[in-house]
């Protein structure tokens, strides 16, 4: 069954449907008329989490949402409706709410955007093809495992989480595009004790996938063993030093600075409105030879991938720097009409009740020439930091501060001791200047990240190859 054919069954087709598919266009339509852009947004979802701490399910929950968000664009304008029911009486009452920001205004409507056959990930809701009780029995064993590792293991935290969204799109001239995206997620943390010293490692995988792919022995035992190891370096870690120093990142996940310290400065939002580090630097230089990043929302299965955006424009592949040079802004459709640029498939938004904006999908720099250890053997005195957890940025400035999980002192050209409490300062439009050698290892993320901008949170991906920059500052904790 196609994708337009199981929404249709979803919001128009079943048993207590109150709206039919020809009233629905017929209002889309008329309430539309004279604006720029438009669509309404159905969206059906199912999810559910369960958490286990310390050997005991400590939470478990199941929610399904349906609803429709219809937007008018007018100029840089729009007015947004939404409505937690799927009925004709309420898309009225919204086309009506809509209808005002469009008095006085004669639009010419939009090209919709270009059909696709392209399917990312499977369409099954993976809610439906694992009994509670198998994913339940999962976690009890996460925790016999975690603990018969290593007599230190004082406390094993663990969730799977899993989600199947369906989604349809309805434009004023009768175009139509659906999607039907399932997401999964393992994660486990890991709590161990010496000599009364506390420490916590942490993993987690997940993708547009059934939960057979999380759920196999080898997955899960390999997250434990992720998250026991990370752990058990924090046991054996000193104060981080602070100062400015060479600092080498590691593949994958450390592509989170990436993302959050360059990505969002290239929405197109930001850029039209002038309040992005990178506004008016088209066709410039902004990074070291060699540093090239794209945004792709076309990998099949990657948590950040869509089909289609939730303004039914396909993914793509965008180049947004290219060998130093900046060549392009990830783009919604209002972005990219109003900045005469194209739409991108970056219009995202985190449901129904939210107008959709530019966002990333899965946000990568490319890889390089040089091996891991010939970066870290160039390093006198630097940091080697392999994995990351929270950080700030501001988009305007561009200023940064991330906090590193996981790092080592490099000294003499060798790894040598952990440390904690390490922080890159910085800024992300300068950082990228100070790339000086670029891995010939880039590795996608595992699958966990969640970007959140104007209170909307979506899923995405990261990846990075391992990187030495140089001059980055080093917040740390050593006296």
């Amino acid at each position: 069954m196609s994708a337009l054919a199981a929404t249709d069954k979803l919001f128009f087709e079943r048993a207590d449907a109150a709206l039919n598919q020809d009233t629905a266009a017929r209002i889309v339509e008329q309430s539309l008329m004279g604006s720029d852009d438009g669509e309404l947004f159905l969206e059906y979802r199912e999810s559910e989490q369960i958490s286990l701490d310390d050997g005991r399910i400590r939470s478990a929950g199941f929610d399904t949402s349906l609803g429709f968000g219809l937007r008018a664009v007018a100029g840089e304008a729009t007015g947004f409706a939404h409505a937690g029911e799927i009925s004709e009486p309420a898309l009225r009452r919204a086309a009506d709410s809509v209808a005002a920001i469009k008095a006085g205004h004669s639009g010419t409507a939009a090209e919709p955007p270009r059909p696709t056959n392209a399917r990312l990930y499977s369409e099954a809701n993976p809610l439906r093809l694992m009994d509670f009780s198998a994913r339940t029995s999962l976690l009890a064993e996460i925790d016999a495992y975690a603990r018969g590792k290593d007599s230190r293991v004082v406390q094993v935290m663990a969730s799977i989480a899993g989600e199947w969204q369906a989604v349809q799109i309805l434009r004023p001239d009768g175009t139509r595009v659906a999607d039907l995206r399932p997401l999964v997620r393992l994660n486990v943390s890991v709590m161990v004790e010496q000599g009364g010293r506390r420490e916590t490692g942490s993993y987690g995988t997940g993708g547009r996938f059934s939960y057979d792919a999380v759920t196999s022995e080898q997955t899960w035992r390999g997250a434990v063993d992720e998250a026991l190891r990370q752990a058990l370096v924090n046991l054996e870690s000193r104060p981080a030093p602070a100062g400015e120093m060479e600092v080498v990142l590691g593949s994958g996940w450390p592509g989170i600075l990436l993302h959050e310290a360059i990505g969002h400065g290239l929405e197109g939002d930001f850029n039209r409105k002038k309040t992005s580090a990178f506004a008016g630097l088209m066709g410039q230089r902004v990074a070291s030879p060699g540093v090239t990043v794209v945004d792709d929302g076309t990998l099949p299965d990657r948590r950040g991938s869509i089909t289609v955006d939730d303004e039914g424009t396909p993914s793509s592949r965008t180049v947004l720097i290219e060998d130093g040079v900046l060549v392009g802004y990830l783009q919604d459709r209002l972005n990219a009409r109003l900045m005469s640029m194209r739409a991108t498939g970056n219009g995202r938004r985190q449901s129904y009740a939210h107008a959709p904006m530019p966002r990333m999908t899965n946000t990568v720099m490319l890889g390089g020439t040089s091996t891991p250890e010939e970066m870290i053997a160039s390093v006198k005195r630097g940091l080697y930091a392999v994995n990351f957890g929270g950080g700030q940025v501001d988009i305007t400035s561009g200023k940064f501060v991330f906090s590193a999980s996981e790092a080592y002192m490099i000294e003499d050209g060798k790894v040598t001791a952990p440390v904690k409490g390490a922080t890159l300062i910085g800024n992300g439009p300068d950082s990228l200047t100070k790339v000086a050698m670029i891995g010939n290892d880039m590795a996608l993320d595992p699958g966990i990240g969640t970007c959140g901008k104007s209170g909307q949170g979506v899923p995405v991906g990261v990846g990075q190859p391992t990187l030495k920059m140089t001059g980055l500052t080093v917040g740390g904790t050593a006296d």
